[in-house]
C-alpha cells in the first residue's frame, strides 16, 4: 500500500480505480513540493570515477548495500520509469528502470526480494500525450485519468501494483507525467529529468547523466538484451538480472536471441537517422543525441554476432569484478 506523510491512501469505495490514485498523487501538494525540489537540483555529471558507481540500464534492475555501492543510478529514460525502493533500517537500496507494463508486477517481487518497509521514489516519464482528467464515477467524487501514450499507462500501472501489495510504500518522489514535462525550442513535449543518482548511504535521490565510461561494464551487451528479451521465455514479464548484491560483482544473465536478429539488425542499419528515430524510439523528439549510435552500435555488433552462443556461451552469465582503479573487469 502508498503512503503519503506517513498516512496510507485507502478508500472505503470499492470502485475506487488506479486513474483515481493517480490523478490524486499528481495533485498532492507534498509530492508538488518534492518534484519542485529536484528539478532545482543542477544535474550531476557522472563519468567515470574511482568512487563504487552502478549503473542500471533499461529493463534492468539492482539491490545493493551502502557498505558496497556508493551511487547506484540510471538514466536515459523518456518514457520510461525509475523506481528506488530503499529500506530504512538497512539502508538497502533497490533500483530498477522500467520500461514496459509487463515487466512492473514481475519486477517489483524481484526488487522486493532483498528490501521491506521502504521509501520509495518514482522519476521519469513525462507527458508524451496529453493526459485527459473526467469526474469519477464513484462515490469518492475523484477524477479519473484516461491512458493514452507511452508513459501514461506505465505509470499508472506501477502506481497500481505499489497500491495492491501488502508492503508499505513511503512514497517520497513522484516526478512524474506533467511534473517532468517541459517544451523544446520546437514546442515539443519533453522530460526535465531522464537520469538520476542516488547516494546509497544517505538516500538522497539527485539528477544525473553519465556517458560511455560510467555507463558500464558490458555496455553494448546489455544493450542487446533489451532489444531481445522480450523473444526470449526466461525473461517474460521479468527485469533484467545484472548485479550480485552480496559480492559486489556484476552478473549480466545470460539472453538468448535468433539468428534472424543478424539480418534484422543489417536492414535496420541502412536506415537514416531520422528513420531510426522514428521506427526504433517510443520518444523520438526526446532521445538524447547519442540515441541514433548508441542503436547503431548495437545493431553492428549483432550483425557480427548473430549467434547468441557467441556472447553466451553454454548459457553463462559475463561476470565482472571491481578493480583498483574503480573500474569493472571481466572475470575468465
Amino acid at each position: 500500500m502508498i503512503y503519503v506523510d506517513g498516512l496510507p491512501l485507502t478508500s472505503t469505495d470499492p470502485s475506487f480505480k488506479g486513474s483515481e490514485l493517480l490523478a490524486f498523487l499528481l495533485e498532492h501538494t507534498t509530492l508538488i513540493a518534492a518534484s519542485n525540489r529536484l528539478k532545482a537540483m543542477p544535474e550531476k555529471n557522472v563519468p567515470f570515477s574511482p568512487a563504487k558507481y552502478l549503473y542500471v540500464f533499461q529493463r534492468e534492475y539492482a539491490t545493493v548495500d551502502p557498505s558496497l555501492v556508493e551511487f547506484v543510478g540510471t538514466d536515459e529514460a523518456t518514457t520510461c520509469v525509475g523506481l528506488v525502493i530503499r529500506n530504512r533500517n538497512t539502508k538497502m537500496i533497490s533500483i530498477s528502470h522500467m520500461d514496459f507494463v509487463k515487466v512492473v508486477d514481475m519486477g517489483l517481487t524481484q526488487m522486493l526480494s532483498l528490501v521491506v518497509d521502504n521509501d520509495v521514489h518514482l522519476i521519469g516519464s513525462f507527458e508524451d500525450k496529453p493526459i485527459q482528467l473526467i469526474n469519477g464515477s464513484n462515490q469518492s467524487g475523484g477524477r479519473q485519468i484516461i491512458p493514452s501514450g507511452y508513459s501514461l499507462p506505465l505509470c499508472l500501472k506501477i502506481v497500481e501494483a505499489l497500491q495492491h501489495r501488502r508492503e508499505k510504500f513511503q512514497l517520497q518522489t513522484f516526478c512524474v507525467l506533467s511534473h517532468n514535462t517541459k517544451r523544446d525550442l520546437n514546442g515539443s513535449a519533453v522530460p526535465i529529468i531522464s537520469g538520476f543518482v542516488v547516494e546509497t548511504s544517505s538516500g538522497s535521490v539527485m539528477p544525473a547523466c553519465f556517458d560511455k565510461t560510467s555507463r558500464c561494464p558490458d555496455e553494448i551487451v546489455r544493450r542487446i538484451r533489451v532489444t531481445v528479451s522480450s523473444k526470449d521465455p526466461y525473461w517474460h514479464g521479468k527485469l533484467l538480472e545484472t548485479y550480485d548484491s552480496l559480492c559486489d560483482r556484476i552478473v549480466v544473465a545470460p539472453c538468448t536471441w535468433v539468428l534472424d536478429w543478424g539480418k534484422i539488425a543489417f536492414s535496420l542499419q541502412q536506415l537514416s537517422d531520422s528513420e531510426i528515430l522514428m521506427r526504433c524510439s517510443t520518444s523520438p523528439d526526446a532521445e538524447a543525441p547519442d540515441f541514433v549510435e548508441n542503436e547503431r552500435r548495437i545493431w553492428s555488433y549483432l550483425i557480427k554476432h548473430p549467434d547468441w552462443t557467441h556472447t553466451f556461451p553454454g548459457r553463462k552469465p559475463r561476470i565482472f569484478e571491481r578493480n583498483p582503479t574503480g573500474g569493472w573487469s571481466r572475470c575468465k
